[in-house]
């Protein structure tokens, strides 16, 4: 059966070129301008994960996620502007999924699609009793890739996807240098063209999240020139 996928932006243009792309690869997809029409669609006729546009009119995606949170824990990617820190670390504690910033790769959507979704069947598939599979220890970090739940010293660190990615790129062989452009592949796959400063702006990010619980958090080693690695503890 075909995955279905909510697409909820006042955007004309992205509601279909991102509409044409997702149904070509064999997706369903049900698009909305705005978050009032989307929240009594998705309601009415539950998908398998929502992209949602930060700023709409009638409702916009913070409130749209408040709502579904309080009824699902379907997964969601927002579509943010460059300037918008602030909303990307409530829609986190709100329980949005992953970011995406406009103007952005519709190969790079795809491919975080694709990892939610993939995210969320093993979720279940562990909830059914399945064997649970994919948890990292290193030291005081905890990765457990079935939950997408990352711990440093017992506190919770809310990851979007490719932050998890990085994590996990460069816990997986501590004392390891990792480039930039490997942890580029690692958190965005292969063939996708991503600057390197995009890379740098990630990691400072987990690091000021690891912060939230840990001031000391010193991990994360940056050889400059480079690339980073994971401490050896």
């Amino acid at each position: 059966m075909k995955q279905t996928i909510a697409l909820v932006d006042d955007d004309r243009n992205i509601l279909t070129s991102v509409s044409m792309t997702l149904e070509q690869e064999g997706y369903q997809v049900r698009t909305y301008t705005d978050g009032e029409s989307a929240l009594q669609g998705i309601i009415a006729r539950p998908v398998d994960l929502a992209v949602l546009d930060i700023k709409m009119p009638r409702m916009d995606g913070m409130e749209l996620l408040q709502r579904l949170r309080a009824r699902t824990s379907l997964p969601v990617i927002f579509l943010t502007s460059k300037d918008e820190e602030v909303d990307e670390v409530m829609g986190l504690r709100l329980g949005a999924d992953d970011y995406i910033t406009k103007p952005f790769s519709q190969r790079l959507l795809l491919e975080r699609i694709r990892a939610l979704l993939r995210r969320n069947e093993t979720g279940r598939a562990e909830g059914s009793g399945a064997t649970p599979s994919g948890v990292m220890t290193r030291g005081e970090l905890v990765l457990d890739e079935n939950k997408h739940q990352c711990l440093w010293k017992g506190g919770d660190i809310q990851l979007t996807v490719t932050e998890f990615l990085l994590v996990k790129a460069l816990a997986t062989r501590p004392g390891m240098v990792k480039s930039r452009d490997q942890l580029i592949d690692a958190a965005y796959g292969e063939n996708i063209y991503v600057d390197d400063r995009t890379i740098d702006s990630h990691i400072k990010r987990v690091r000021k999240k690891f912060r939230t619980v840990d001031d000391d958090f010193n991990a994360i080693e940056t050889l400059y020139g480079i690339g980073y690695r994971y401490k050896d503890a």
